[in-house]
């Protein structure tokens, strides 16, 4: 049993660290490199943002689906522990990891674009976006706490309806693609207000590391207190988008999959 924990767990730390070094990564592009005239965007802008945290999300799935069921983010994991049987006792060591594989993804991407940090913003002052997520209207804090919970459980929705044997699950190895697609479009319909989090660990991990790298007005230790939206949000909205799943879609499917009955 700690042989099999520690191997998910490993999967876990892995998996939510290249979904950030990815995620964060296309940040960095757009917003350090992404402005060849002040006021002129480049390099793809928003959209670029949205399709690769989408592809940063299948990439991490794909690493650890097999070992640990690749949740990378606490909010799937408590909402697998209240609505499909995952152990409670995990919940605790899952989200530690995941928000330790985020952190880890963060420093190493400020670690390969540091030159970049040095030039654009070398105070550290208005730069930590890059790697965690603010409101738009700085003096409505909690503006986005309404725009996380839908976008999570729109997510933990999807998610559930995509891995569900008894609905029409996708063929082959295509599950990851769909969710990381799930994404891709909640960013796009739903990134403006806090920038989509959906994910504490995503947040949390990268913002814990903009506190100790010394980046200013990180929503932690400095600046708008904007941390604990993309937590509380998040998980509020996985537990809802979970059991909207359960009792409007699942208990109207049959007790076998289709491919079973058949």
């Amino acid at each position: 049993m700690t042989n099999r924990l520690g191997a998910e767990l490993m999967a876990e730390f892995l998996g939510t660290m290249v979904l950030i070094l990815f995620g964060n990564g296309v940040v960095a592009m757009v917003q350090l490199f992404g402005h060849s005239v002040p006021g002129e965007v480049v390099n793809g802008g928003f959209t670029n943002i949205t399709l690769a945290w989408g592809l940063a999300v299948t990439m991490g799935i794909y690493i650890a689906g097999r070992i640990s069921g690749a949740h990378l983010n606490p909010a799937v994991t408590i909402a697998l522990a209240a609505f499909r049987g995952f152990p409670w006792k995990k919940v605790i060591p899952y989200s530690a990891v995941q928000v330790a594989g985020a952190f880890l993804g963060a420093a190493v991407v400020y670690w390969n674009y540091r030159p970049a940090f040095a030039k654009a913003d070398p105070l550290l002052e208005h730069t930590a976006g890059v790697f965690t997520t603010f409101p738009a209207f700085p003096d409505l804090i909690g503006a986005g706490l309404l725009d996380q919970t839908i976008g999570t459980a729109l997510l933990l929705l999807l998610i559930f309806a995509i891995t569900d044997e008894r609905n029409q699950p996708p063929a082959a190895n295509l599950g990851p693609i769909l969710i990381g697609l799930v994404v891709v479009v909640i960013g796009m319909s739903f990134g403006g207000l806090h920038g989509y989090a959906i994910n504490p660990a995503r947040d949390f991990g990268p913002r814990l590391f903009t506190a100790l790298a010394g980046f200013k007005n990180n929503g932690l230790t400095t600046g708008a207190p904007a941390w604990w939206v993309p937590i509380v949000g998040p998980i509020l909205g996985g537990l809802i988008g979970a059991a909207v799943y359960d009792f409007g879609v699942r208990r109207f499917l049959p007790k076998t999959s289709q491919a079973g009955a058949a």
